[in-house]
């Protein structure tokens, strides 16, 4: 815990430089404000995402996968599971990160459709979308539950095909560094190679609250998914503009955010529908 605490300050302070940079140089909103509102919130999300969140996701794991573990006959001694199994344990660990990479964008883009599209689901992942300034801090502005649902489903088919689960630790801290970088006020597209990797415009676009531009965008980092199925929106001449949930406003409290799903669980489908296809 303690280790990862400091690696997590570790990273903060170095992207805290590092996209400081960036957005000062290459703004998608010029002088937007980095005190901005729900600023503590976010920073309070940075560090409990990895050391509360990232655990959940691990136990929800276990508790799903070590019952099949059992059915197939693998074997439950953590060396084991940690070096994988099958023919896949024969690829180099550092070939099943890019691997897994691959394969999870494509779980994450329909775990992530499927959270605008259930309503139930979209309450959770509301608080994600509440932010009207979006950075790169915006980025950790996750709900547990939805972090648990999401990263849970990509990681249990991939633990089961035999991947090793350390293979994606080897890319975490970039991962990590990346996710921040396609929120942060930076303009870059990418130009010819918007298909290929998401760009802070692309996933930015994801957050406007236009009406063009609801319902796209839901790779996180392989667009290609989402020119494949119809979500693709990528303006060359434009730069979004306006964040947050269409029609609501959500408090800047981590209490409040945390409560949020519960106390709007019957929110009515009508104006639901409007926020959740904002998003």
């Amino acid at each position: 815990m303690e280790t990862r605490f400091i690696r997590t300050l570790i990273l903060f302070f170095i992207l805290t430089i590092v996209f400081g940079i960036l957005e000062h140089f290459w703004p998608s909103i010029p002088n937007q404000p980095k005190l901005r509102r729900g600023l503590g919130v976010d920073v309070l999300y940075w560090f409990f995402t990895p050391l509360v969140t990232q655990v959940l996701v691990m136990v929800a794991v276990a508790i799903v996968a070590l019952p099949i573990y059992v059915l197939l006959g693998r074997s439950l001694d953590i060396n084991s599971i940690l070096a994988g199994y099958g023919p896949v344990e024969k690829i180099p660990l550092w070939q099943q990160g890019l691997i897994v990479i691959v394969l999870g964008d494509f779980i994450g883009y329909w775990t992530h459709r499927i959270n605008h599209t259930i309503t139930q689901l979209w309450m959770f992942h509301a608080v994600h979308h509440s932010s009207e300034t979006v950075d790169w801090l915006t980025a950790v502005r996750i709900h547990p539950v939805n972090d648990v649902f999401s990263k849970g489903i990509q990681a249990l088919p991939i633990v089961l095909l035999g991947f090793s689960p350390i293979a994606v630790e080897l890319y975490t801290p970039l991962l990590s560094s990346y996710i921040a970088l396609i929120h942060a006020n930076v303009s870059w597209n990418y130009g010819p190679f918007r298909y290929a990797i998401a760009s802070p415009a692309f996933h930015r676009w994801h957050h406007e609250i236009d009406k063009k531009a609801w319902g796209k965008n839901y790779a996180g980092l392989f667009p290609i998914y989402d020119v494949i199925f119809g979500t693709f929106y990528l303006p060359l001449n434009q730069q979004p503009k306006e964040f947050g949930i269409y029609g609501e406003k959500m408090t800047e409290n981590f209490i409040d955010q945390m409560l949020y799903p519960f106390r709007n669980w019957k929110f009515p489908r009508r104006r639901l529908n409007t926020a959740r296809t904002s998003r």
